[in-house]
């Protein structure tokens, strides 16, 4: 598979790390991005050599920084409804990874970004690390994944998160369950292999087995939520508060 906008290394230990790579300085997500990872997690997905699955964005600035703005501004409700759905397709093929996920989550991690993050089964994030759903602030709501913060950080925590829009850092993402682990600065990739060594000490067969399990014991009603959000996300392009929105909030902010 040729890739375009991601980086894969494969470890002698069966480690597949997947990269955006993409040439944004905030790994921003852009549907051909989207589109290329969700092919990529699907054929590893089939490779029986691989036993754990890491994402990671390119250099300390961010994981992932959220959907490209310029992207979205020119969404209208039918394609809205695309673009959604592919970013829905990503996060679905990381929960339907075979083997454990881990995000590597340095800088910042936000709106898709976060969503993709959750979708892991482990999250790992630098001290300096943030996080924010900041699609109320540009017009649009938080749909698909984030359905998945409630089981995370509680209900309470995860309205707080999107309706506000606000961010938190590292350490309240731990408390709240965001995290399972903060590493101190430089400290990041240290972290992760650590982690990555306790499930690769686990029997493989094993672990594949309660992987399944785990989406298995989950509740029926997230996929419903799921899909009606995809709904909600093309209905909200059926006005011009989107656009206006996101111009408000970042354009006009770059012009001053």
């Amino acid at each position: 598979m040729d890739l375009q906008h991601l980086q894969l290394a494969l470890s002698e230990r069966g480690v597949a790390t997947v990269t955006i790579a993409n040439g944004t300085a905030l790994n921003i997500l852009d549907s051909a991005t989207t589109a290329e990872m969700a092919q990529l997690l699907r054929r590893l997905a089939r490779d029986d050599s691989v036993r754990a699955l890491v994402l990671r964005g390119s250099g300390e600035r961010a994981f992932v920084a959220g959907a490209n703005i310029n992207e979205l501004v020119q969404l209208a409700p039918d394609t809205a409804r695309r673009f959604i759905t592919g970013l829905h397709d990503l996060c679905e093929a990381v929960r339907d990874f075979p083997q454990p996920t881990v995000a590597r989550l340095a800088g910042w991690t936000m709106g898709g970004g976060l969503e993709l993050a959750a979708a892991c089964d482990l999250r790992v994030g630098a001290r300096d690390a943030q996080f924010s759903m900041p699609e109320v602030r540009v017009g649009i709501p938080s749909v698909i994944h984030a359905r998945l913060l409630a089981r995370l950080i509680g209900e309470g925590n995860a309205r707080w998160l999107l309706l506000t829009g606000a961010a938190i850092d590292a350490d309240k993402a731990l408390r709240w369950g965001l995290l399972n682990e903060v590493a101190d600065a430089g400290e990041l990739d240290a972290a992760v292999q650590q982690l990555l060594d306790d499930l690769l000490a686990c029997a493989p067969r094993a672990l594949r087995a309660q992987k399944a399990l785990l989406r298995a014991w989950e509740d029926p009603s997230i996929e419903r939520g799921l899909h009606e959000s995809i709904t909600a996300f093309a209905d909200s392009y059926t006005t011009d508060e989107p656009r206006e929105a996101m111009e408000q909030h970042f354009f006009n902010r770059k012009r001053g």
